[in-house]
């Protein structure tokens, strides 16, 4: 007989009908007439109720179905005579897949902190939290493949494993295969790469932009969607070593082209949560977070705030002038903390901010320099409880600009003659941003750390599974 799955049946009520459906065992209870099994096949978070009659069924296999044990069950979808579900099923026969035996199985009925959750990360799908996260992740994986699609963008695949530096930071992991006990150094203590794979250094990628860029210079306007990498090491709540990124470039977009774009993108994002995801959103509300969904909503109805970082300074100071208290200073000329950022928007404005125009001393070397000579056309969005979501700017189109000021930053010409090159022949403006999936996902389920949205979490010190 053909499954159903159990999403299926709450939304097709085939009441009356034979079924077969087959899933995880979350709890059983009952009396000595009735079994009632809770069961859930991972594809919505509800349970589908399977009632057993004792009297018929086989007492040493009712023995084996206990929390975590795997079942395919069939019998007569009705309306359910209890409280606390619509529809059930009369159970006429069923097989244990799978036993789980109750004094190993880590998820007994019962709470259970993040933390430990996190050390099971290979079991913690099957709970009804990370149940709801993680289909949550791939609905916003839909939201951003058809956003772009519809608007006429391209998915461009660019390098996980590159020999540039996109943010010229430093912080990369390297891919290698030397023996790393055996490393040749030259007369200057460096070590020599001729014999690697690559026959010279090559890290993980920090991200696609730079590729992006040469692609959008030749397809108009195109997006990456693909994982990134970070050798930071941050132990915080918003930090990962291994992310996704989203990041479209477009040809010809000046800086208010980016915003709108950027604007129009996340809200599309959320609204295809509020859209898709009810069920799981309402889970996550309820459980977690019991202003998620009002936040949701309000992100959607409203304009985004949108000023200029010398602005945002000065509101910041005359709060500090005002008594408000942060951790870290403000002046004209600091990078921004979350807690700056969240002012502005929980507190001051009371809506996502597009702050623009920032010092281009604290920004990377490709963005466009303004007419002032002191900041450059970025522009960070910040949202509520997350702080700064995407990061973007109008990129740097005049060769001589924008050699001078990657060797200002250190950024050697021998690593990105290739990027310099589209200055060089048929240049033209364009612009582009970068989206952390993990941090959409955190504002979209109210998690409060990132660990808690990707399914396996690479951290410092940790990559289990």
């Amino acid at each position: 007989m053909k499954r159903i799955r159990i999403t299926d049946l709450f939304t097709q009520k085939p009441i009356g009908e034979k079924v077969n459906v087959k899933g995880w065992v979350r709890t059983k209870r009952g009396n000595k007439q009735v079994a009632f099994i809770a069961l859930n096949d991972g594809t919505t978070i509800k349970n589908i109720q399977i009632v057993v009659d004792l009297a018929t069924a086989d007492e040493e296999q009712m023995k084996l179905v206990t929390t975590g044990a795997c079942l395919s069950v069939v019998g007569e979808l009705v309306a359910s005579q209890g409280g606390g579900q619509e529809i059930e099923i009369q159970c006429s026969e069923f097989e244990v897949y799978g036993t789980a035996d109750p004094q190993t199985y880590p998820l007994q009925k019962k709470g259970h902190t993040m933390e430990y959750l996190r050390e099971i990360a290979h079991l913690r799908p099957r709970t009804n939290t990370f149940g709801a996260v993680f289909r949550i992740r791939h609905n916003m994986a839909m939201a951003i493949h058809n956003f772009f699609h519809e608007r006429g963008f391209f998915y461009f695949h660019t390098p996980l494993i590159t020999a540039s530096d996109c943010e010229g930071a430093g912080q990369m992991f390297q891919v290698t295969t030397m023996n790393l006990y055996d490393l040749k150094k030259d007369e200057n203590g460096s070590i020599m790469y001729d014999n690697d794979f690559f026959g010279r250094q090559a890290s993980l990628t920090v991200s696609g932009q730079l590729e992006a860029e040469l692609a959008a210079m030749a397809l108009g306007a195109v997006y990456t969607f693909g994982p990134t990498f970070r050798a930071e090491n941050s132990n915080t709540p918003r930090h990962l070593a291994e992310f996704w990124m989203i990041e479209p470039e477009v040809a010809f977009n000046e800086i208010e082209d980016n915003m709108e774009l950027a604007e129009d993108f996340i809200k599309y994002c959320v609204r295809w949560a509020l859209d898709n995801c009810a069920d799981d959103l309402q889970f996550l509300n309820d459980m977690f977070d019991k202003e998620l969904l009002t936040r949701l909503r309000s992100v959607i109805d409203v304009e985004f705030k949108r000023l200029t970082y010398t602005e945002g300074i000065s509101i910041l100071e005359e709060a500090v002038a005002n008594g408000k208290k942060f951790e870290f200073p403000i002046f004209w000329g600091a990078d921004l903390a979350a807690e700056h950022e969240r002012y502005l928007v929980e507190e001051y404005f009371k809506r996502p901010v597009i702050l623009t125009d920032y010092p281009k001393e604290i920004k990377s070397f490709y963005m466009k320099q303004n007419d002032d000579g002191k900041t450059v056309r970025a522009m960070d969005i910040l949202f509520p409880k997350i702080g700064e979501i995407i990061g973007g700017s109008q990129r740097e189109e005049n060769y001589e600009k924008l050699a001078q000021r990657a060797n200002e930053m250190g950024v050697p010409e021998k690593d990105i003659w290739w990027y310099l090159d589209t200055r060089r022949f048929g240049t033209a403006p364009h612009s582009g941003f970068g989206l952390g999936f993990e941090r959409l996902l955190l504002f979209v389920t109210g998690m409060s750390n990132i660990r808690d949205v990707i399914p396996f979490p690479r951290t410092p010190r940790n990559a289990e599974f």
